[in-house]
């Protein structure tokens, strides 16, 4: 599905990421973890298209898209929710599902059926400012937004920031319906262990802007954590 290979990118004269490589395979959840300022948010604007990589390369299936901007990944089913979520505040919720058209053809610009049914609570919401909304309907709304797309890949920026620990279990139970019932491939950046160990796969650790552990789920064992996410 995804194929990053021996990336680097810089900001400036500052390098973020150094030969950082990763995989997302289809129809895993893949978790990308480390400490704050190591890369991990660069590594998801890379991928996303939103910052230029200086070397390496970045495939998605059989397509090379490091040169493609972000509406044209976007259209080849790569969906991005920031972290922060970034909705509009005085925008209705419809009119902020609405924004996640842009990138689509117009004759490809419909909600999907799937978004109220994952999250009904935006169906009752639809006339509602999106900053009325509280921190876990917003991550949701977010969510959905994305889901907008119906990407093929779906990115998720620290989704558990901010959010109310029952909401945490709900976007844990969201995240995990859409990898195995709707098969959609998941890349996430997460600080909270637990939720990283319920709902992903695989895992990669940054570090200083280098990948220094990465393996299925069952291996992000104790003494790992101690040696790159102990703070």
């Amino acid at each position: 599905m995804l194929d990053v290979n021996a990336i680097d990118l810089h900001y400036g004269a500052a390098q973020a990421l150094r030969a950082v490589s990763l995989k997302a395979e289809p129809g895993k959840v893949t978790c990308v973890l480390g400490r704050n300022g190591v890369g991990k948010t660069s590594l998801l604007r890379a991928i996303a298209g939103q910052h230029s990589i200086s070397k390496g390369s970045i495939t998605l299936g059989e397509e090379e898209i490091s040169k493609l901007r972000p509406y044209q990944r976007a259209r080849r089913g790569v969906a991005i929710v920031p972290q922060g979520r970034e909705i509009f505040p005085l925008l209705t919720v419809e009119e902020n599902l609405e924004t996640g058209f842009a990138p689509l053809k117009r004759d490809e610009r419909h909600i999907p059926d799937d978004v109220f049914s994952l999250f009904p609570v935006l169906n009752s919401m639809l006339r509602r400012r999106g900053g009325d909304l509280s921190g876990g309907q917003q991550q949701q709304l977010a969510i959905g937004r994305a889901l907008v797309l119906e990407p093929k890949l779906l990115i998720l920026d620290e989704p558990t920031e901010g959010i109310q620990p029952n909401i945490v279990h709900e976007i844990g139970d969201i995240v995990l319906k859409l990898n195995k019932e709707e098969g959609l491939t998941v890349l996430l950046v997460e600080q909270k262990l637990p939720f990283a160990r319920r709902v992903a796969s695989e895992f990669c650790i940054l570090d200083k802007g280098r990948r220094v552990a990465a393996g299925p789920i069952g291996d992000l064992k104790d003494e790992v954590v101690r040696d790159h996410l102990s703070v």
